[in-house]
């Protein structure tokens, strides 16, 4: 393998880094999480991207959105996080979904793994559902907002969570539909008062 990918071996194998390079991954919102999340598959050998963002870049958005800069400003984020991909591995193909969950026509079936790092809370309980009901791995991102201590976030099954406000609806909407378990990121650290 080219030198791009050699301390991705050195953490997974040549046999790691051949599954990521065939594999497909989609993640729903590409903002404050989801942003950093594409980036972070394009850098480690994945393959196929596809980003799903109905938004635009704003001004709002450059503190803590890694697509948002001077020269994004007013782009499609779906746009924007494509050339940034591009920009770091040109070899990765990525398709763009410019709208939101479920109001545009995507196949689920076709990904190896999901990140939902969508904001809305009924799209992403509809996300879920949806992959569970495939059979699509799939892993969501809860509240950080407010938040400011990193060494708090954890990965955690989302009915063991606490202090995270989001975490809290989810675990009631998806508890309804049935869902009796969902891998999330989230932070144990109390949000700070508005």
């Amino acid at each position: 393998m080219n030198e791009r990918f050699a301390r991705t071996i050195k953490l997974v194998g040549e046999e790691g880094l051949k599954k990521l390079l065939s594999s497909y991954v989609a993640v729903f919102g590409v903002g404050g999480v989801g942003s950093f999340a594409a980036e972070a598959l394009a850098r480690s050998g994945v393959g196929h991207i596809a980003i799903v963002d109905g938004d635009t870049v704003a001004m709002s958005n450059m503190n803590r959105q890694l697509l948002a800069t001077v020269k994004t400003l007013g782009m499609q984020k779906t746009e924007a996080m494509e050339q940034r991909i591009n920009d770091i591995a040109p070899d990765a193909k990525v398709t763009k979904f410019q709208g939101t969950y479920p109001n545009i026509d995507i196949d689920l079936t076709e990904f190896d793994f999901i990140i939902d790092a969508i904001d809305d809370v009924k799209a992403k309980v509809e996300l879920i559902v949806s992959a569970k009901a495939r059979q699509i791995p799939i892993i969501s991102c809860m509240g950080a907002g407010n938040k400011l201590y990193p060494e708090l976030f954890e990965i955690a099954d989302i009915f063991k969570t606490s202090e995270d406000p989001l975490a809290r609806v989810m675990r009631k909407k998806l508890k309804e539909r049935g869902i009796k378990n969902l891998s999330v990121v989230y932070s144990r650290e109390r949000q700070k008062k508005k």
